[in-house]
């Protein structure tokens, strides 16, 4: 069996994995099981659909062999509460043990009945931050035995604004084995968890898509927040000889009036924007307009309703906030010609999800540059 072969499962765990159908480990499971199970602090960055869920509940499961105690030995912290019952339903598809109880706690009405369950006995407890965290406040959750507190999609829960509850809840636990499951790790993300981590191991698992798709070529700027791509944006912006014509892509047409408003003092009337909100920006009705008004260098787009735009033969595409549709910004991506465009895209550490799964799906990564040294980077924005 090869689960038994490759880590110290027990074997009734052994079986149900490969009943359950995982035959194979995955490259997640074969750099990090063996370091979980001796007992080793661990983050664990991979793209969606690795395995890190499946790692996750055979660590779990091969470290609680019976239940159940007065007092809960496992905390998963996830993000929402679909991913509560989703979690919930993925242990009952490995675990044959009916001993261990499994408790789910999350923002609903009545508290009351999630704290019954509680006192009910629990050996695993898979909760949202906020819901635990009130729990245990109401002195409802005993974290006394907890010995392996772990974080799925850190990267989404810091996203939530949900640290707090998190270090909180990290700093109530006297001793314990920690992981952290996530996407991406960033300084936001390092920042929650560096206080209550020891020594972790950090396994980094790179899968980018099978086909690559052939693409204009892709440079991304890493920024701390939405200042300091304004910043950046004007910087490049006052370089006229070089970006002749370029269209910035936001999410919103209100972010698109900042924009505006922010570019016409450098731009003068050479910036505008693609169908506005308000009657006193300079507008555009379509594309095709902007690439044969010599006057104009700058076009600012909204995602919103845009639909399908012709970009071809515009030298520059930056993209100063990325679509909430990966699809959408690698259909912009995509080379039909010899045209020689560079695209630039800007992120902050909680976009980084979003560059990998672009890169997932093009099958190729952006080249990260370098911010220039005279940027102004906004420290009173977080």
């Amino acid at each position: 069996m090869v689960w038994l072969d490759k880590f110290k499962l027990n074997k009734s765990l052994a079986r149900a994995i490969t009943e359950a159908g995982l035959v194979n480990p995955k490259e997640i499971q074969l750099k990090t099981l063996s370091r979980i199970i001796g007992g080793q602090d661990l983050i664990a960055v991979s793209p969606e659909g690795s395995g890190k869920t499946t790692t996750l509940i055979i660590s779990v499961l091969n470290r609680i062999r019976q239940g159940f105690d007065d007092a809960p030995r496992v905390l998963i912290l996830v993000p929402t509460k679909e991913q509560v019952l989703e979690m919930i339903d993925q242990f009952g598809t490995i675990n044959k043990n009916s001993s261990i109880k499994i408790v789910g706690l999350y923002v609903a009405p009545g508290i009351e009945a999630q704290m019954d369950a509680l006192a009910d006995g629990a050996d695993i407890v898979i909760a949202t931050p906020d819901r635990a965290r009130a729990i245990y406040l109401k002195l409802g959750l005993n974290l006394n035995k907890i010995d392996l507190f772990i974080i799925d999609d850190a990267d989404q829960i810091v996203k939530q604004g949900l640290q707090l509850p998190v270090a909180e809840l990290a700093n109530s636990i006297t001793k314990c084995q920690h992981l952290v499951f996530t996407e991406v790790l960033h300084d936001k993300l390092h920042k929650m968890i560096a206080p209550f981590m020891k020594l972790p191991a950090i396994v980094e698992i790179e899968e980018l898509g099978n086909a690559e798709i052939e693409t204009i070529e892709q440079v991304l700027y890493q920024v701390p927040n939405f200042r300091t791509k304004l910043n950046l944006l004007s910087m490049f912006m006052l370089d006229e000889e070089l970006f002749t014509k370029s269209v910035v892509f936001v999410n919103t047409r209100n972010t698109a009036d900042t924009v505006y408003k922010n570019l016409k003092p450098v731009l003068k009337g050479s910036v505008a924007v693609l169908s506005p909100m308000f009657i006193e920006t300079k507008a555009v009705t379509d594309i095709e307009a902007f690439k044969t008004d010599d006057s104009l260098r700058v076009l600012i787009i909204a995602n919103e309703n845009t639909g399908d735009l012709d970009l071809s033969g515009l030298p520059f595409i930056f993209h100063l906030d990325l679509p909430g549709d990966k699809q959408l910004f690698v259909n912009r991506m995509i080379k039909t010609g010899n045209e020689e465009t560079l695209a630039i895209a800007f992120a902050t550490d909680l976009e980084l999800v979003t560059v990998k799964k672009i890169e997932h799906l093009t099958g190729k990564k952006m080249l990260v540059a370098d911010l220039p040294d005279d940027l102004v980077i906004d420290t009173d924005h977080k």
